[in-house]
């Protein structure tokens, strides 16, 4: 199953609503299972540094098929993944904000936010997956 651009639309727009109800502006991107980018939204006033955050938050948990929040931990000093954001071109995002989009049990593709703190960019983003399950 892949995932198109219509359902790239839809996460986007649930993302920006919970964004706006937030007054929160934040960049949101959709990519495939691959990391390849379906849709890349800058809402006004968004810092524009976080166009970047957003498509390797995306990218990350898209090629990793993990949500990038569980990578905090992993890539401390002396811990295993220790380096992993430098890896890649410096593509891999190592903080909250980007999840796997899965059915079944495949990930088809992912979501990235950034533009608030980890905490607000994870819950936009979530509101994204929820209407992707429906």
């Amino acid at each position: 199953m892949n995932l198109c651009l219509k359902d790239a639309l839809k996460i986007t727009q649930a993302c920006e609503k919970k964004a706006q109800e937030m007054n929160v502006p934040v960049v949101i991107t959709v990519v495939d299972q691959g990391g390849n980018y379906l849709s890349l939204h800058r809402m006004d006033n968004a810092p524009v540094g976080c166009i970047q955050i957003s498509i390797g938050k995306a990218y990350t948990a898209a090629v990793l098929k993990t949500p990038t929040d569980k990578l905090s931990q992993v890539c401390q000093p002396g811990q295993e993944l220790y380096g992993l954001h430098i890896l890649n071109g410096g593509q891999f995002v190592v903080f909250g904000g980007g999840f796997p989009l899965i059915k079944g049990s495949e990930v088809i593709g992912a979501v990235g936010v950034s533009g608030g703190s980890v905490a607000e960019d994870m819950q936009i983003a979530r509101a994204g997956i929820e209407v992707f399950g429906e």
